[in-house]
């Protein structure tokens, strides 16, 4: 019996053009479209800095010499793309003797139990993907295993910022702790816009948040609103900042359940800007992929020794980056 994995509709082309229009269940970072793809053809990418400078323009009587623009300092750094192999493999017995329901075609009945392998990987690059940007948003990028993969604010030279809410006394100041995050992020914009502020924290915290006395009222009048809301939690707007409760977790290799944000913690970040955050994907390392742009997941398929079963390889390369550290902020609740 032919092989049906050499059909063209098995390539490495055919399997990450699909594996990339699969949908992605996870990812609440994913769907505030916070980190925007840039595809490079390189493993590494190198990132300048440059701090413009901005003065007052003095005026001049007509004939006079211009002031000149002063240029701002430049860093170049480079950064390495993390590489995320994942493979799989199809057992023959998956495939034997299935039929698409009202069908004849095999090829129809082999793409399914491709398909649902392929979506079941997909998943899981997206929950890694959610947890490196989750890192990104917090400064620090860690590996699955908690390991640390890097460090922005080292790379930066920059100090994180940390607000304590301080939400364990009924006496704080909520609203001037909210204005110190609001002033730090829009000092540190470097020319950068934004539309808004969003803060995703751990359920502790926003349960600190919404029952404290300063903001408790505030809390139910926004409750009384959102009436028709199917969930509370999903964001609560004060002193312009808008808090989210985060709940995403997931395995690491060892079992262990890892939370994205620690207990009685949350991380602020400007949303709607033009360049502060990006994810960067390198080409996979494919003899077909050399000196192509990257895509999000590359899949390829290649039949096992002596034809049992065929192993399904999948890859992804992306660094989610911040390009402005100093504009996020780590706030707890004690």
């Amino acid at each position: 019996m032919q092989n049906p994995f050499t059909n063209p509709a098995f390539s490495m082309t055919a399997l990450t053009n699909a594996m990339n229009i699969l949908p992605i269940n996870y990812g609440r970072v994913e769907n505030l479209n916070l980190f925007p793809s840039r595809s490079v053809r390189f493993r590494h990418i190198t990132i300048e800095e440059q701090n413009g400078v901005l003065s007052l323009l003095p005026t001049q009587v007509p004939g006079a010499p211009a002031t000149v623009g002063k240029r701002g300092k430049r860093k170049v750094r480079t950064f390495t793309i993390p590489h995320i192999p994942h493979d799989d493999v199809v057992l023959p017995e998956e495939v034997q003797g299935i039929r698409a329901f009202g069908s004849e075609s095999e090829l129809k009945a082999l793409a399914d139990v491709i398909t649902d392998h392929l979506q079941l990987m997909r998943n899981k690059h997206a929950i890694t993907l959610e947890h490196l940007r989750m890192g990104a948003l917090k400064g620090i990028i860690l590996d699955a295993d908690g390991s640390e993969l890097l460090n922005l604010y080292n790379e930066f030279e920059i100090t994180p910022k940390v607000v304590n809410f301080a939400l364990g006394a009924a006496t704080t100041d909520v609203k001037r702790k909210c204005l110190e995050v609001l002033r730090h992020i829009e000092d540190n914009l470097s020319g950068e816009y934004m539309t808004g502020i969003h803060a995703l924290v751990s359920p502790e915290f926003f349960d600190a948040l919404t029952s404290h006395t300063k903001v408790k009222e505030a809390y139910e009048r926004w409750q009384e609103g959102a009436a028709l809301r199917n969930d509370m939690r999903s964001g609560f707007a004060f002193c312009g900042i808008t808090f989210e409760e985060y709940r995403g977790q997931a395995t690491d290799p060892e079992g262990t359940v890892r939370r994205f944000i620690e207990r009685d913690t949350g991380h602020c970040f400007p949303v709607g800007t033009a360049s502060t955050f990006t994810t960067y994907f390198a080409p996979a390392d494919f003899n077909e992929t050399v000196n192509t742009l990257g895509q999000p997941i590359y899949a390829k398929q290649e039949p096992r020794k002596f034809d049992r079963g065929t192993d399904l390889h999948t890859q992804s390369n992306p660094l989610p980056m911040c390009h402005r550290p100093a504009v996020l902020v780590k706030i707890v609740a004690t």
